[in-house]
């Protein structure tokens, strides 16, 4: 399995600049092939990982998933 490194600060600041979601980047990357992406903070240390699918249809899954679970922590934050 690849293996790919990003800085998380650098990454989500271009997101932010670019317009775009990390789902819509990850979505261009699939190939066919599971992927490890790596986050990093400045100093190289990982703050989390996920394992791209190879397919579009397990990433939307993923993407569901993942906008379920974030609201409801930001709701538990109310």
């Amino acid at each position: 399995m690849q293996r790919i490194e990003i800085k998380a600060e650098q990454f989500f600041e271009l997101l932010k600049l670019k317009d775009t979601s990390m789902w819509e980047i990850f979505s261009q990357m699939i190939d066919g092939n599971e992927k490890e992406i790596v986050f990093l903070d400045n100093e190289d240390k990982v703050l989390f990982n996920y394992i791209l699918p190879a397919e579009q249809e397990k990433l939307e899954e993923d993407r569901k998933e993942f906008s379920k679970q974030f609201s409801d922590k930001l709701a538990n934050f109310n």
